[in-house]
């Protein structure tokens, strides 16, 4: 196997897992969750108990990316080598749309929105014209991708330091949405509790953008359980931070049911210039984010590729083994989707999916067997099992929430079951079953 001549250190990949994570969710979800959730003990809870979902999954894949330390493709080779290639396939299948295509257009979506108070036209354009630009940097080697990504991961964190240090070195507001009584007692065990974390859990997600490009990464025993964990807890406390910082600078009747909170809190406290300079910033901070799926993204498809006859053309690198072929592929499905007019339903559709794909990646944990050069995930396999147990709790959530898109979305991984099926792999079954790695965990 060709291995890359640049390989990224651990603050590459950190930032990466910062971009991946941070996208709009922090700046929209507090909003939804005041509309049943108004204690600040109880917020604080929703968004440290999001980080420690985060941590778990973050301490399971350092796991799991150690032990194929020259694999890129996360999850489709997880789950693959661990559970079956038939899961493994529909993994990568629901990604190539709903994971990392569609993701990036609802970003290009939101930046559209974002930027309507400066009265800019043709905004779709400049997000076509953007979209288009990011496929080009990473369709060349690894260090353009590299440079990049941290030039606009340093922009976010400079953006979300900005609007921390201004929020913490101000008084309150005089009605600020601040509640800092008994009441979480009876907020915490309730039924709107739990589907409050729901919208943390979304905005949690990208924890794992690491793994998908450990071979990518230098010395991964060491760097990649450094880069998610770091990643993962950093975002932990500025996610924790921008909420308290929210809720000091404006009032809850301000706030609930808002998707633009960050926006509000700034206007209501400094006046309409400063929200719409806030809003700017989250426009602008959006480019990370939808630089770190184009990157990302490629490499699972592509690695895909490689084992199945019906992808083979898109298992094709470049001389610095970049996989452009899906680059193109993947930006392509983007802009589909981004003149669709059906991203919304695209995502609800395969929130379901992605949720359960996810959760056979920390299971595929349990049926590999732990060798001595792993990074070992502590308290293996009860942390595993206590992210399971939750996520089908999420699962449960989500399918009687939304039936139809739910349903919907098993439909897609129904047709890419049978797309496994057109030309099948002759040798993917035998290799993973005389894998030396694999057996079952006993606990």
């Amino acid at each position: 196997m060709a291995t890359t001549t640049h390989k990224i250190g651990w603050l590459t990949a950190c930032f990466l897992v910062i971009a991946n994570m941070v996208g709009t969710g922090v700046f929209t979800s507090l909003g939804f969750q005041l509309a049943a959730v108004q204690n600040t003990w109880s917020i604080i809870l929703l968004w440290v108990l999001g980080g420690v979902l985060a941590l778990i999954g973050a301490f399971s894949l350092a796991e799991l990316g150690t032990h194929y330390p020259d694999e890129k493709g996360g999850d489709y080779v997880f789950i693959s080598r661990g559970l079956h290639p038939f899961l493994g396939y529909l993994s990568a299948w629901v990604s190539l749309v709903g994971g990392f295509a569609a993701p990036v257009a609802i970003a290009g979506k939101a930046m559209e929105s974002y930027l309507l108070p400066f009265g800019l036209t043709n905004t779709r354009w400049l997000t076509v014209s953007l979209i288009i630009s990011m496929g080009l940097i990473h369709s060349f080697s690894l260090r353009h991708s590299s440079v990049f990504q941290n030039v606009t991961t340093i922009a976010k964190i400079a953006f979300v330091l900005s609007l921390l240090a201004v929020g913490f070195y101000v008084s309150p507001s005089m009605a600020n949405a601040f509640r800092f009584d008994s009441s979480y007692q009876s907020e915490i065990p309730t039924t709107p509790f739990a589907v409050s974390l729901l919208y943390v859990t979304y905005a949690y997600t990208g924890w794992n953008a690491a793994a998908y490009i450990v071979s990518e990464i230098r010395s991964p025993a060491k760097n990649l359980p450094r880069a998610l964990l770091l990643g993962t807890l950093v975002v932990t406390i500025l996610y924790v931070c921008l909420q308290i910082v929210f809720l000091k600078l404006a009032a809850v009747n301000a706030l609930t049911g808002q998707a633009n909170v960050a926006e509000i809190a700034f206007s209501q406290y400094f006046g309409t210039n400063a929200g719409r300079w806030v809003s700017a910033g989250i426009a602008l901070q959006l480019v990370a984010t939808m630089s770190s799926y184009v990157w990302v993204g490629a490499r699972v498809t592509s690695r895909m590729a490689r084992d199945f006859p019906l992808w083979h053309v898109f298992q094709h690198e470049n001389k610095h083994q970049i996989p452009v072929r899906t680059i193109w592929l993947q930006t392509g499905i983007t802009l589909l989707l981004l003149f669709s007019g059906t991203l919304e339903q695209v995502l609800l559709c395969t929130s379901f999916v992605l949720q359960l794909m996810g959760t056979l990646a920390v299971a595929s944990l349990l049926r590999t067997k732990r060798l001595p050069t792993d990074f070992h995930s502590p308290l293996r396999p009860w942390l595993q099992w206590a992210y399971i147990v939750f996520s089908l709790f999420v699962l449960a959530f989500i399918i009687t929430d939304k039936p139809t898109e739910s349903l919907i979305g098993l439909g897609i991984v129904l047709v890419g079951g049978l797309t496994y099926w057109i030309k099948p792999p002759k040798s993917i079954v035998s290799s993973a079953k005389q894998s030396a790695n694999v057996e079952p965990e006993r606990t």
